[in-house]
């Protein structure tokens, strides 16, 4: 496995939709490995395939209760709302205010070309809907409400 090269906004590819997947090929399962171990380094809880340059309809998301990877996601069912500090990889030192659905329930393949269906709340809901966005070639800064605020990490964050 390997880390992939992250595009940052303003890269024409975070705008372009993303193509579905029809089979498992070795380049794509690499590709999985390798979004997974730039996700982790680079302290994500979700990336998807554009995100690295690939116009592929694959993401990857763990908040934390382990790796779930979507291959042509689609969401099947939302409802409620939250609305809540959201950023994003490929817009480093930036956060807005999104409103998002607070229940998500999502239908895809999983890294074997297996159907499954996921239900998620909160943090997990919201991950789904910003991922999946970005295989329709969308960003969090086109929902923001208001201004994007400078965030500052700490080391060790």
């Amino acid at each position: 496995m390997a880390l992939r090269k992250m595009r940052y906004e303003g890269d024409p590819v975070l705008n372009k939709v993303a193509k579905e997947v029809k089979e498992l090929t070795p380049r794509t399962k690499e590709l999985i490995g390798d979004m997974l171990d730039t996700m982790y380094h680079e302290n994500g809880v979700g990336l998807a395939a554009p995100q690295v340059g690939i116009l592929k309809r694959i993401c990857v998301i763990d908040v934390g209760e382990g790796p779930y990877v979507f291959i042509n996601p689609e969401i099947i069912e939302s409802s409620g709302s939250q609305t809540g500090e959201e950023g994003c990889l490929s817009v480093p030192g930036k956060s807005g205010v999104v409103t998002r659905p607070n229940y998500v329930k999502a239908r895809a393949l999983d890294q074997n070309m297996n159907p499954f269906e996921v239900e998620g709340t909160e943090l997990f809901a919201r991950a789904m809907c910003h991922e999946f966005d970005h295989l329709d070639g969308h960003l969090y800064v086109e929902k923001v409400e208001g201004k994007l605020k400078d965030v500052v990490y700490e080391e060790g964050e």
